[in-house]
């Protein structure tokens, strides 16, 4: 048997070499800490425009947002394709939304959290801002299918929301107008900021990532990907062919072209951001990804021209998961 001083030399040589672990461990954690603020920084606490945001906009972009009777047949509202109550991630999950007349859109709708931080708004980047991107949709034949600018105001009035208008636009006149209206809307998502553990790690918090999940951001790094997925919202500051390296399958959508014109611009798309993206299946602008895990696989292949192995994708995708929103949104207007 070991004596008394035998033991407390090994519970002291235990202790030196607990220590040494933790301070290595630390020290690793610093390192790729410094690493990713390179790349990557916490989203911030406002977006670019709210300085003119006012309680009274807000509750009434939050109401306009859930409004029916933005639509032809009042069957829909922006909601329907961005979901954002019942802990939504700010899309509806299909491939391509359905409109309101039981049409099928011709991209995926992405989500409405954090949009408003993005270089521009739609897959093809043809409105330059959230306001501009709300006025789109009501007005699309496939979409809401609201005939003109006009039966829009009228319908808003009809739904009772002249004092609404005059309230959050107190300097206007008319105060309810389709711009207003998309003003609003606007100011709304403006709110719709995410939260998630790896703006806890940025910040310097070492426990709010896994192991698995730090070693998945190395991966991620050292795979390619902050290439096009960095910043903030780790995406949605550019745009990008799909297919750099090797080219997409689907041909039909020629993309930022169609805006352009430009032949440069053929297949090119506005990169996705990443923030919350294990909740927002399926992927690509025409939704082709059904999975997280395949979206990753593609676009080290496409992108990259790379093959990762089923246990590097396994560990971006771990990573990826760690960007999940843990800030849930509160609605005041709709029960």
């Amino acid at each position: 048997m070991l004596n008394n001083s035998v033991k407390n030399t090994l519970a002291v040589v235990g202790l030196c070499l607990g220590g040494l672990a933790t301070s290595a461990t630390a020290n690793a954690d610093a390192a790729l800490r410094a690493q990713a603020q390179a790349f990557f920084k916490p989203l911030p606490a406002t977006m670019p425009g709210s300085e003119n945001d006012t309680p009274e906009r807000i509750a009434l972009g939050e109401q306009l947002y859930f409004e029916t009777a933005l639509s032809t047949n009042g069957s829909q509202s922006c909601n329907s394709c961005h979901q954002v109550d019942n802990n939504g991630a700010g899309v509806d999950n299909e491939p391509t939304s359905l409109g309101a007349l039981g049409e099928r859109g011709g991209r995926n709708s992405p989500t409405s959290f954090n949009a408003g931080f993005h270089v521009a708004q739609f897959w093809d980047g043809r409105a330059a801002d959230l306001k501009a991107q709300a006025k789109g949709p009501i007005l699309n034949p496939v979409e809401m299918a609201m005939p003109d600018e006009v039966t829009a105001e009228q319908r808003l009035r009809d739904a009772g929301y002249t004092k609404a208008f005059a309230k959050a636009f107190p300097n206007a006149e008319p105060a309810l107008s389709y711009d207003n209206m998309a003003e609003a809307i606007a100011a709304f998502e403006r709110t719709l900021i995410t939260r998630d553990r790896f703006d806890d790690f940025l910040r310097g918090d070492d426990q709010a990532l896994s192991a698995a999940e730090k070693q998945g951001l190395k991966t991620f790094i050292s795979t390619g990907c902050i290439a096009c997925h960095s910043g903030a919202t780790l995406g949605g500051t550019m745009y990008q062919k799909m297919g750099v390296v090797n080219a997409y399958a689907n041909t039909s959508d020629i993309g930022r072209q169609e805006v352009t014109g430009k032949a440069s611009d053929r297949f090119v798309f506005k990169v996705p951001a990443l923030r919350d993206i294990s909740r927002t299946a399926p992927y690509f602008h025409d939704g082709a990804a059904k999975t997280l895990d395949e979206a990753v696989k593609q676009m080290a292949w496409l992108q990259l021209g790379r093959s990762l192995s089923d246990a590097d994708t396994a560990s971006i995708v771990t990573f990826l998961n760690a960007l999940e929103n843990t800030r849930p949104v509160t609605l005041s207007s709709v029960k």
